[in-house]
């Protein structure tokens, strides 16, 4: 359980392609929930098809050079199909914000994900 009383459980279940509109839509509150709730949630799904932090840290540079729209293009913009399946939505949801605020919320999704891997003996 988190400081604020969330299992994993509850933060899986969080729409993270809704989290992503209201939150680079550019209100505030939204784009707390989502560089917070959003990425311990993007970090959950990503654990559970085997990402590992640094491939979602050179997705970030891939869009912070080419933008969401072009990551979202590759054939496969993680390493397999099934991480694929996961995190392409997310950038062709992510195709109307900031490029450089996309960059920064698969940044924290990674850092996210490099601490519970850090943290977890089994992983």
């Amino acid at each position: 359980m988190n400081r604020l009383g969330k299992t994993d459980a509850q933060l899986a279940e969080l729409d993270v392609l809704a989290l992503l509109r209201d939150g680079l839509g550019g209100d505030a509150s939204g784009r707390g929930e989502l560089f917070g709730d959003g990425a311990v949630a993007a970090a959950i799904a990503l654990e559970r098809v085997d990402v590992l932090a640094r491939s979602v840290a050179f997705l970030a540079s891939v869009v912070r050079s080419g933008g969401p729209r072009y990551a979202a293009s590759l054939p496969e913009p993680l390493p397999s199909s099934a991480q694929t399946d996961v995190v392409r939505p997310w950038l062709e949801a992510a195709v109307s914000g900031p490029d450089e605020q996309v960059a920064r919320w698969l940044e924290a999704v990674a850092a996210v994900l490099a601490l519970r891997a850090s943290t977890d003996q089994t992983r």
